[in-house]
């Protein structure tokens, strides 16, 4: 980390040298695989894990794990119903899942010996411009031609002033979204290095709650925003 503190010893980064994934090429003395990657497929493989273990025996009054995420995904899905109507269940699962990745993501650079994926800006510039895409995409694909007049303004006259705006507006989505979440996570992470060198357990043991809070809420912030931008694209344009 930064200030010439030492950097902590990280579990899947050792197991990923061990097999391999993890070294440097000799040719352009870089990685040959990025540890933000190899963290973002921890995080899938969790959340597979996870998802497969509360799948295993469904029952009619669930219990733990389907419990849990039953609990998750259906309120999530009720959210985002409310927000944007039934075309969200179009939608829907693509914004569960970058939730529950994002906020797994987010949870594991907590964990000792861990990193979180989110903490890159690669990471996160990935699944801005994922969203990016994904919003036009369903704009296009339900208003075709007319998706521009979402860019165009109430008022005819007020195209050649709204247009430029839109379109900035719109492009600078992406940067928004990553580095939003991109400073609040390596931020948290920075803080807590600093408070574990002063005061290993006592300064780092009360931040642990309101870290997690934070995690959960910055996901939930990116899945907001994400459901807002489609929102808009599935909307009319008046």
């Amino acid at each position: 980390m930064a200030g010439g503190l030492p950097h902590p010893v990280l579990l899947v980064d050792e197991a990923a040298k061990a097999v391999g994934l993890y070294k440097l090429n000799d040719v352009f003395h870089a990685q040959v695989i990025d540890s933000n990657v190899i963290y973002a497929w921890f995080a899938m493989v969790l959340l597979i894990i996870l998802g497969t273990l509360a799948t295993r025996k469904l029952a009619m009054v669930p219990s733990g794990l389907q419990n849990f995420f039953e609990v998750v995904v259906g309120g999530l899905e009720s959210f985002v119903v409310e927000n944007i109507g039934e075309k969200g269940r179009k939608v829907y699962p693509f914004l569960c899942a970058l939730f529950l990745f994002i906020i797994t993501g987010n949870l594991i650079g907590l964990v000792p010996g861990l990193d979180s994926p989110t903490n890159n800006v690669n990471t996160n510039a990935a699944m801005a411009l994922t969203v990016f895409a994904y919003y036009n995409f369903w704009g296009i694909r339900m208003w075709g031609a007319g998706y521009i007049k979402h860019f165009m303004g109430p008022f005819w006259w007020l195209v050649p002033l709204m247009l430029p705006i839109e379109i900035i507006s719109h492009l600078a989505r992406p940067l928004s979204l990553t580095l939003r979440l991109f400073g609040n996570i390596r931020g948290e992470e920075i803080v807590l290095v600093l408070l574990f060198a002063l005061a290993p357990v006592v300064g780092t043991f009360p931040m642990y709650f309101l870290f997690s809070l934070a995690d959960c809420i910055q996901a939930f912030v990116f899945f907001m925003l994400a459901m807002i931008y489609l929102k808009g694209s599935l909307d009319h344009a008046h």
